[in-house]
């Protein structure tokens, strides 16, 4: 009964990361096509990379509606791999996008040489190239694999603590700190361009412009420190319930780490487009777009099956001004 509770709340919540990161992927692409933005194409990465894992909880929902499930040593390696470097491409893509929203505040009349289009292909290649040995380092590695004889998948039942330990201390706690740095960083900036505001209006050289700078900064570090606040409490309880249960393997159980804590991360993937299509205006209008178009074609195919077989519509007569007159 509890493998099919888990696999039901797996199921539904794959199916929501899935559908919300496919449309705001959708919406990120028309906003590209648009607007030429070239940072987008972190955050459509990010949308990207949250939408495989929702791909593979659909693998792990399969294999708690599945029970009793006997699976092979290679497949919960393999399994597990795909998990974590689709999780990890998530984390990764988290921090290009924060690093983005920096440089955008730290060097703005340097931004568009500086992010260009090769840059940006170059950063996401290294971005995958970096997830994928992540997740399958114990694929490639047998001495990071722990034999286990459990007849579920699971990161403590097929990764050596050693891994494990290596993962969270080496990837996550930097990453953690360096999201913080950059925020930290952000908010400096930003109040260094508001001392200088002040003074321009003290002085009476504003001339009642708008300061669309600080706006602009002003929401760059609100979108960051959305994404920086959830990424946080999403993942950190895990994080930290895993290296004690790494270090003090009788300290923490595997079921409350691993069906509750783990649940929590994963809804990480399914906060990201929420939030950034909520903060986002310009995600929002392309989503309101896409569903006034999709609606607008409904109504035309419903509207087209109320005709008759074979009856094509008539058109009406034009009648010029003359014959009406007369």
């Amino acid at each position: 009964m509890a493998s099919l509770a888990l696999g039901a709340i797996l199921a539904v919540l794959a199916s929501l990361i899935i559908a919300a990161n496919t449309l705001v992927a959708i919406a990120l692409l028309r906003l590209i096509l648009k607007s030429g933005s070239k940072g987008l194409y972190f955050v459509l990465n990010l949308a990207v990379a949250d939408a495989m894992v929702g791909f593979t909880v659909v693998g792990l929902a399969n294999d708690e509606f599945s029970q009793p499930f006997h699976p092979s040593q290679v497949f919960c390696v393999l399994r597990m791999a795909f998990v974590t470097s689709s999780s990890a491409a998530s984390i990764l893509s988290l921090i290009l996008v924060a690093c983005d929203r920096h440089l955008a505040i730290r060097k703005p009349f340097h931004y568009f040489q500086l992010v260009t289009g090769l840059r940006v292909g170059v950063r996401l290649v290294v971005l995958w190239l970096v997830a994928g040995i992540i997740g399958f380092l114990p694929v490639l590695t047998p001495c990071f694999q722990k034999i286990s004889t459990n007849k579920k998948c699971s990161f403590f039942e097929v990764f050596h603590p050693v891994y494990m330990l290596t993962i969270f201390c080496v990837g996550f706690f930097p990453a953690l700190f360096l999201f913080f740095y950059l925020y930290c960083d952000m908010l400096k900036i930003a109040s260094v361009h508001v001392q200088h505001i002040r003074q321009v209006e003290h002085a009476g050289l504003a001339g009642g412009c708008p300061p669309s700078r600080t706006t602009s900064d002003m929401k760059a570090m609100r979108t960051v420190a959305v994404l920086i606040g959830c990424f946080t409490l999403s993942w950190l309880p895990f994080f930290i319930a895993s290296v004690v249960q790494t270090v003090c393997s009788g300290c923490f159980p595997h079921n409350v780490i691993e069906n509750c804590l783990w649940l929590l991360g994963l809804c990480n993937s399914l906060l990201n487009p929420l939030l950034y299509s909520y903060w986002q205006k310009d995600v929002r209008l392309q989503l309101s777009q896409l569903a006034a178009s999709v609606k607008r074609r409904v109504l035309l195919l419903l509207g087209n099956g109320h005709q008759f077989p074979g009856k094509a519509a008539k058109s009406l007569p034009t009648v010029s001004c003359p014959r009406l007159q007369n």
